[in-house]
């Protein structure tokens, strides 16, 4: 009898995993997080910080930030990336598989550049516009080509016992399932639901979704809800189940679209309350 395969590129387990430690954050809640993930799934753990010193800028009276004070802002910078560090190690257990990157560079940029050793990128939630200091989530999962999970504020511990999956018959949400496969697997109720109220085949696409995920051991019920197909409306229902972990390909229409006329996108990278994972 031939033994049935994964699909290619289909994640059974995260083995490796980056947490983002941002600067103006206090570290411990998401070091917790990331820590009891990489125990949960036997990861090798990666703590990542970064910030960077904004660039040259005019003023009004035609002055510039001299190299002077540059640099004060850069040894501020280095000594606050050497207290996460810190941090990092005095938090994180000394059996777990562990390491640490830092830099001065914008942290959007640094995750980029490591997500090529890591299978999840966990990180806070949106924390202001500053590009230099915060991570863009955004242009995170837009470019880094790994799943990204943005943690609830000062959340430590997720369990994802509950786990919402925003369905639309797009690539990102196919890619979303899929990378999300082993918090699934681990889930006691997995609900897949999609807004829709006009498409007749919905059922049908929701159904071939089901049939996926119980090929993985994973048994699924599904839901049609009404309304617009708006974030609210299913932050909603997350909130209604219960749900500890939102599942959710990004940018089904362009981003340019999506923050110029709200989308749900949108409203899961500014929700704080659930924790969100998401795909492109």
């Amino acid at each position: 009898m031939m033994q049935a395969m994964s699909a290619p590129g289909v994640l059974m387990s995260y083995k490796s995993i980056i947490v983002n430690l941002a600067v103006d954050a206090d570290p411990a809640p998401i070091v917790k997080l990331g820590a009891t993930l990489a125990e949960r799934f036997g990861a090798h753990l990666i703590g990542l910080a970064a910030a960077d010193v904004p660039p040259l800028v005019s003023t009004g009276e035609g002055l510039v930030y001299e190299g002077e004070v540059m640099q004060i802002q850069r040894t501020e910078i280095e000594k606050r990336l050497a207290a996460l560090h810190g941090e990092f190690e005095r938090l994180v257990p000394t059996s777990l598989s562990n390491e640490w990157m830092q830099q001065v560079c914008s942290p959007t940029r640094l995750l980029g550049a490591a997500a090529r050793q890591a299978d999840l990128i966990v990180t806070g939630p949106d924390e202001g516009e500053n590009v230099f200091r915060a991570v863009d989530i955004g242009s995170l999962v837009l470019g880094i080509g790994r799943p990204v999970l943005v943690a609830a504020s000062n959340c430590e511990l997720m369990l994802a016992n509950t786990v919402l999956v925003a369905w639309k018959d797009t690539r990102e949400a196919r890619r979303a399932i899929a990378d999300a496969l082993p918090f699934l697997s681990k889930a006691k109720d997995v609900i897949v639901a999609t807004i829709d109220s006009e498409h007749d085949d919905v059922r049908n696409s929701l159904a071939d979704v089901a049939v996926y995920l119980e090929h993985h051991g994973i048994m699924a019920r599904t839901e049609i809800l009404s309304g617009e197909p708006e974030g609210e409306r299913l932050t909603a229902f997350a909130r209604s189940i219960h749900a500890d972990l939102i599942v959710s390909g990004a940018y089904g229409h362009s981003r340019l679209r999506e923050w110029a006329f709200g989308g749900m996108t949108r409203t899961l990278v500014q929700e704080s309350g659930i924790n969100r994972l998401m795909s492109y």
